[in-house]
């Protein structure tokens, strides 16, 4: 029976929330399934699932194009999303709130149509050493067609952000400032708010990848002082294809489209076209419907748990793996941030990340091998891939011991 995380009582009863995940009671190999790679995409609720299933059962129709009721209800469901959106990173005004894929189209949004119009030769883009490639690749692009310079702040051998040095690269040629909130190979937390009020004494905009924050913790762009906000609803417990841009309204209105087509535009003539006002000037072509109704679902899930509680648990569990971890010989953890989210990055003396996560499928243990869309990250700690853990508020301490006996089992195998 489906849970109601509303009616929850702390503690975190994590048995009674598991029960709302249908794919973690799935066997793989002949094995119970630990899921482990939650950093990569978050499992579903049920609450997502049947969100999904109504809508095409129910509701399908596109938006903003008919006046029959089908057509109001989904663009009801769809602008509902934004609704539960602009509540959920407390935006100023939902009309900040731009649909997107997710936060790889939200950060190229912003490279084409906020940041390429505003550069030249010359001209810098600030980001970190541990940023994922969508906080990187982006602006090389734009600044190939510019002849703009992207620089890289550095970090320190804990995996946390010399913030010294990144102020202290705010000089009057960078046009934008790229953090991520949490790094999705490492868990750090990076200063958000400190980072902001950096960027608002020397004017020099600045836009957060909060695709690892927004699972874990409560977001508030307005108390973060940002300038951009982008969030990925899949790392979330909603459907892929789906996340949002929360952009400053002065800057909205500023930024040509970036995509053209239908539902951007007020009035389409050969000599010339007026387009709609922000957000939907950005929202070309018919959306993933379907998977905003399961955002909002998976926004109502996450609010009825509480984040608080979320990460009063997460915090315990991340705790518990790592003691668990630091007892195995040869094991070595990347990333020792004072603050992070439940992300352990590790490798094992003498053996392989690929080989590891391999072995570790077959006794039912799914965790993440690779350089994590970080290769800067992975050259600067001088390895080509980890092996990264990462865990979410159904995980239990009982699987994090399957996972560390599975490791062992490997060990003897490998070493």
């Amino acid at each position: 029976m489906n849970a109601k995380p509303e009616t929850l009582a702390a503690p975190l009863d994590v048995e009674r929330i598991r029960a709302d995940f249908p794919l973690l009671s799935r066997t793989v190999h002949g094995k119970p399934l630990i899921y482990f790679d939650n950093a990569n995409t978050g499992q579903k609720p049920l609450a997502v699932i049947e969100a999904v299933d109504r809508h095409y059962r129910e509701h399908n129709a596109n938006v903003s194009r008919a006046v029959h009721l089908l057509g109001e209800e989904a663009t009801a469901a769809y602008e509902g999303a934004r609704d539960a959106i602009a509540r959920f990173i407390n935006a100023p005004s939902r009309d900040e709130v731009i649909m997107t894929s997710g936060t790889t189209q939200s950060i190229n949004l912003v490279a084409y149509s906020y940041l390429m119009p505003r550069l030249k030769a010359g001209d810098t883009i600030l980001t970190t050493v541990m940023e994922h490639h969508a906080n990187i690749v982006p602006w090389q692009l734009v600044a190939e067609r510019t002849g703009a310079t992207v620089k890289a702040a550095p970090i320190d051998e804990n995996g946390e952000l010399i913030v010294e040095a990144f102020v202290e690269m705010l000089t009057p040629d960078v046009k934008l400032a790229c953090v991520t909130h949490v790094s999705n190979a490492l868990g750090t937390v990076n200063p958000i708010r400190e980072i902001a009020r950096e960027c608002r004494k020397r004017g020099i905009p600045l836009l957060v990848d909060g695709s690892q924050a927004a699972p874990h913790r409560a977001i508030d762009v307005q108390a973060l002082g940002c300038d951009f906000y982008a969030i990925t609803g899949h790392k979330m417990l909603a459907p892929t294809g789906t996340g949002a841009l929360w952009a400053k309204r002065e800057h909205l209105m500023a930024m040509p489209p970036f995509f053209g087509g239908g539902e951007m535009i007020r009035e389409v003539r050969f000599e010339g076209t007026v387009f709609a006002d922000p957000p939907h000037r950005f929202e070309a072509g018919t959306p993933n419907i379907a998977g905003f109704a399961g955002v909002s679902a998976a926004i109502g899930y996450l609010e009825g748990i509480g984040f608080e509680r979320i990460k009063a648990y997460e915090q315990e569990l991340l705790a518990y793996a790592t003691d668990a971890m630091d007892a195995i010989p040869g094991l070595r953890i990347f990333g020792r941030a004072k603050e992070k989210e439940p992300v352990i990055s590790f490798l094992i003396e003498g053996a392989h990340a690929n080989d590891m996560a391999t072995l570790l499928d077959l006794q039912g243990v799914a965790v993440r091998s690779g350089h994590h869309c970080a290769h800067p990250l992975m050259q600067f700690f001088g390895v080509p891939a980890t092996l990264r853990a990462s865990l979410a508020f159904y995980n239990t301490k009982s699987e994090v011991d399957g996972f560390i006996e599975a490791i062992g089992r490997v060990r003897k195998l490998l070493l």
